[in-house]
């Protein structure tokens, strides 16, 4: 193998991983990597409260639910299940015009 063969083996590496690495940015940027389509998000931690240095109660939204549970070393506890509230927009202090 010469020089020139060399050089064309190293771009092809080069452009295949280029490659790789372009396809995966574009799949990861617009969502497709994401079970469910892009851009739903059907879970969230609506609030943590921290009990001890090793329990924890957390607030998770699912869709139109909303669930009370205690987290810790022992095992996870569902203490509360209910319909979600809506969510309040924020209060604005008075004398001033919301933007």
């Amino acid at each position: 193998m010469d020089l020139l063969d060399y050089a064309r083996t190293v771009f092809a590496l080069i452009a295949t991983l280029a490659l790789i690495v372009g396809v995966a940015y574009a799949a990861r940027r617009f969502g497709m990597l994401q079970p469910g389509g892009p851009g739903v998000k059907r879970m969230r931690v609506t609030e943590t409260l921290l009990i001890d240095t090793r329990r924890r109660m957390v607030i998770v939204r699912v869709d139109d639910r909303e669930h009370v549970m205690l987290l810790g070393p022992a095992g996870d506890l569902l203490v509360s299940d209910m319909a979600a509230k809506e969510t309040p927009a924020p209060e604005t202090p008075a004398g001033e015009t919301p933007t």
